[in-house]
């Protein structure tokens, strides 16, 4: 078995004995992580809005500076995969299944039911601040829990060789105890926070399901049919997991975004095509205008609650299947900059969002506002949360065929997911890239269609309450580490750059015990072998100065030592006092 013992076992052990008690014991577990549940998102929900917006900051800020011109990779690789298949990767492998799932459902009950509380249910007014809202959750900051261990694992698996796992993230700090037992906890609590997490997802995914077979074919919602498209979807994933990345995921994710567009022209097209396409535009405003608001807003005066049970439980979940993601879009982003990768991430699913939730969110709105209605009714009031899409859908022509597209989109999009996380779940648990025997592979999938299966048959729908509030527990050390994430990255990439206006990084080798990483963290960053010469002042000479100027020379003034050491290492330089200019040149 081509895996870390110690890490995969106790990953895999904690998952099934979690499982096992919650079966035998699911009241005592329920009580246990709902107190603890309720507790954090009371007291420390105020602690992950201003987090997961301080996330943001920093990776726009670290894109903006010189930092941003390293690339995640040897200084001069250049990435493994075209823009749009980059893009359909990580549109398919991140939110895929969530935007499917929230892409009618959420609009309408904020629509519903404003969270702000301030302007009257199902109005215009509510309306906007419905979008606005679901942008949020949807948006930029979604996206920036996703890059920032994203950014960590990017750097330093492939700039430094460090195994593919969340401590090496750490090793600035850790050094060689990334391999020991403070490395292999940080790995575990990862591993386990991300099966639990992705459950959750599968769970989604599977009510979504068996709600559309329902509409279509007057398929019975239960257990054993959720067993079954859970059993048939983990199947396909194998699939997928023995095609590889290349022709399983990248080749199922391009499909997947070509169905999900068709599905968007064709709501747009047959629905009302003129206030679709204004209220996209509007929908992008009303985001920008929201955004500053929303992102430090925390319920203070009502304090309804709203913001704990929404956007404080998506950021919670959200984290906790990031490392996931993280090490997903690294592994596709090799070659990549700083600033191509925050960019990317940041920019290209975000906009698709947008799109997403403008379309469905701003179609839903007129089918209340303008058109028969019944929506509010029959999803919100009704409960009847993951039969959205096909209850919106049902307001369209050829309501039949198109809702068994959606299927097979929400399908294939939940293969994807399940097969991505195999692949970085065996990652993380052998600590190597390379291909891993397909056992190893299959056996994480099961494990997520096992805890899903289990918490929806064991305890009924109930069951996905408890697990949303697990992993509300498990992603607090998560979002804890965010932050020792940003200083840990930082100090590295600066321990790596060389001082040269060009980003030079030390080069580090294949990285696989704590002897070999100390032993290269001795080795020191690029050095600027610089020499100076002398030149007339510009006034006396001003052919000489031209000619100083195309070789692309700097210039620093003579008398100012510190200034010249910035470019280089002085016992490498010849300096020659002048009443001239000195220039210094890069080797």
């Amino acid at each position: 078995m081509r895996t870390s013992p110690g890490v995969f076992f106790s990953s895999a052990l904690i998952a099934l004995l979690f499982v096992v008690l919650t079966i035998l014991f699911t009241d005592g577990v329920d009580s246990i992580f709902s107190t603890a549940s309720n507790w954090i998102m009371t007291n420390l929900g105020w602690f992950y809005i201003l987090g997961v917006t301080t996330f943001l900051l920093f990776l726009v800020g670290i894109a903006f500076t010189h930092y941003g011109r390293v690339r995640l990779g040897g200084d001069d690789e250049r990435p493994e995969h075209s823009t749009l298949a980059w893009f359909a990767m990580l549109f398919a492998a991140g939110i895929g299944t969530i935007l499917m799932f929230w892409g009618v459902a959420e609009p309408i009950s904020h629509f519903a039911n404003p969270p702000m509380q301030d302007v009257e249910p199902e109005s215009v007014e509510a309306a906007e601040e419905a979008m606005g809202f679901a942008l949020y959750h949807f948006g930029l900051h979604t996206w920036t829990i996703f890059a920032l261990p994203g950014l960590g694992f990017g750097y330093f698996i492939y700039k430094r060789h460090l195994p593919p796992r969340v401590s090496s993230i750490f090793a600035p700090l850790l050094g060689g105890r990334i391999y020991g037992p403070i490395g292999k906890t940080i790995d575990v609590v990862a591993i386990i926070g991300t099966v639990f997490g992705v459950a959750t997802s599968v769970g989604l995914g599977t009510l979504q399901i068996n709600a559309g077979l329902a509409q279509l074919f007057d398929i019975q919602e239960s257990g054993v049919v959720q067993i079954a498209l859970i059993a048939l979807v983990t199947v396909m994933a194998g699939i997928s997991v023995a095609l590889g990345l290349d022709k399983g995921i990248k080749r199922l994710s391009n499909i997947n975004i070509g169905m999900a567009v068709m599905l968007l022209v064709f709501v747009v097209v047959t629905g009302p095509s003129l206030f679709l396409l204004k209220g996209m535009i509007e929908s992008a405003g009303i985001y920008a205008e929201a955004l500053p608001r929303l992102a430090f807003w925390n319920d203070t005066f009502a304090d309804s609650g709203w913001q704990n049970t929404w956007t404080v439980f998506y950021w919670a979940w959200t984290i906790t299947w990031s490392p996931f993601v993280g090490i997903f879009i690294a592994r596709i982003s090799r070659g990549r900059t700083i600033r191509e990768f925050v960019g990317g991430v940041l920019g290209l699913p975000v906009l698709f969002s947008v799109i997403w939730f403008s379309i469905f969110g701003m179609g839903s709105f007129h089918i209340e506002l303008e058109g028969e209605g019944g929506l509010v009714e029959r999803v919100v009031d009704a409960g009847d949360i993951p039969g959205a899409l096909f209850e919106f859908l049902g307001n369209f022509p050829l309501t039949g065929l198109v809702s068994g597209i959606a299927i097979i989109l929400v399908v294939i999009f939940f293969v994807t997911s399940v097969d991505s996380t195999s692949m970085v779940l065996d990652m993380m648990a052998s600590g190597h890239e390379e291909k891993a025997p397909i056992h190893q592979r299959l056996f994480w999938a099961v494990l997520m269609g096992l805890v899903a299966a289990t918490m929806l048959v064991a305890t009924g729908k109930d069951g996905l309450d408890a697990l949303q509030q697990v992993i509300t527990v498990v992603g607090l050390p998560f979002f804890v580490m965010g932050f020792i994430m940003m200083y840990s990255l930082v100090r590295g990439i600066r321990e790596d750059l060389g001082e040269r206006p060009e980003p030079v990084t030390r080069q580090w080798p294949e990285v696989r015990s704590a002897e070999e990483l100390e032993a290269a963290e001795e080795l020191p960053a690029p050095e600027v072998v610089v020499q100076t010469r002398a030149i007339p002042d510009e006034n006396e000479n001003e052919n000489a100065a031209e000619d100083a100027e195309d070789v692309g020379v700097h210039r620093v003034h003579a008398g100012e030592p510190d200034a010249l050491r910035a470019r280089g290492d002085g016992e490498h330089a010849d300096k020659k006092s002048t009443t001239g200019t000195t220039v210094v040149e890069e080797n």
